[in-house]
């Protein structure tokens, strides 16, 4: 049941790599306010992991989550919609770049909140092997996240009552500027055995690899076998934020961002496939983000009025403002 077609595989990096530059491209002209987490040299984890499972299986990300959500299948244009504000977006322009969700492809959403996003999915897939429905999850979270607790309740829910959640740390080796090593005791796989998960770490720079540790979980957990964590680790080629491209942080030596970069994601899958192939899905990937870029250009504001709308269950709507 998982995609194991290199030209898929390539085709989902080389897209989370080029929407990742069109949207700081459009950070810069002033289209995305507020900034992106780029997601640039992490694009084998999403491609892999998001390979391995069904389209109905159920995915949480973090706040750099782009290609969390385009690698389970959600459409770029509503995806670069939604990072612009406008009301043809995945969430109707309310979820930017942080909360985007797309419940049609199983991704519960984006969460700004380090940590919370396993605590999210734990409940979600309990609920739904509840109701009797055969899925697993995914849920991705930074190194940064390895000891925030609610992500270590999640790892015991989760093992207490076998749910059949992935537990995937994008380990990138820094917490915004905060070295791994400073921060992290012990090592992050081992901290399954606490709660007496398997846990298996990864090149996250290859997106194959990933794809096969992920389906081999996968298969586990699907019959039975409970939570596991996979460690996949990666480098960040660019910025924690892209308020980084004004302010210059000074916190990564150019020679660990040069070893970083010399092992990209896309240029690993790439040469997996012909050179005819992979000019073929570059041409394809290029006319995607250029309708993508027109469609959210093109596309209109919500209208503040409508700022309250969807904030209660009840459709309750604020009262309009006295003189």
């Amino acid at each position: 049941m998982t995609d194991s077609d290199p030209v898929r595989l390539y085709r989902t990096v080389r897209l989370i790599r080029r929407f990742e530059e069109r949207a700081i491209e459009l950070v810069h002209a002033g289209e995305i306010v507020g900034g992106i987490h780029p997601y640039l040299g992490q694009e084998g984890i999403a491609a892999g992991v998001c390979a391995a499972l069904r389209p109905g299986d159920l995915v949480t990300g973090t706040h750099r989550g782009h290609g969390h959500v385009l690698a389970k299948g959600a459409d770029p244009a509503r995806m670069l919609a939604e990072l612009c504000g406008r009301v043809t977006g995945l969430n109707r322009g309310r979820g930017g770049s942080m909360h985007a969700a797309d419940f049609g492809v199983g991704v519960l959403g984006a969460n700004a909140i380090v940590g919370a996003a396993g605590a999210i999915l734990t409940g979600a897939v309990w609920a739904r092997r509840r109701r009797g429905d055969d899925v697993v999850g995914a849920t991705f979270f930074g190194d940064g996240a390895v000891n925030e607790g609610m992500l270590l309740e999640a790892f015991n829910l989760a093992a207490l009552w076998r749910v059949p959640v992935l537990f995937v740390c994008e380990n990138n080796g820094y917490a915004t500027t905060m070295p791994v090593d400073g921060a992290v005791a012990g090592t992050i796989a081992g901290r399954a055995a606490a709660f007496g998960m398997p846990a298996a770490a990864v090149d996250g720079q290859d997106p194959e690899k990933v794809r096969e540790v992920t389906a081999a979980a996968v298969a586990r957990m699907r019959a039975g076998g409970g939570p596991e964590l996979v460690e996949a680790r990666t480098y960040r080629f660019d910025a924690h934020h892209t308020f980084e491209h004004r302010v210059r942080l000074d916190y990564r030596p150019p020679e660990e961002v040069a070893a970083g970069r010399s092992r990209d994601p896309v240029d690993i899958a790439a040469a997996r496939l012909p050179a005819a192939a992979r000019a073929a899905v570059d041409a394809e990937v290029e006319a995607t983000l250029d309708a993508a870029v027109d469609f959210a250009l093109a596309s209109p504001a919500p209208d503040p009025a409508t700022a309250l709308d969807h904030l209660y269950a009840s459709g309750l709507t604020a009262r309009t403002g006295g003189g």
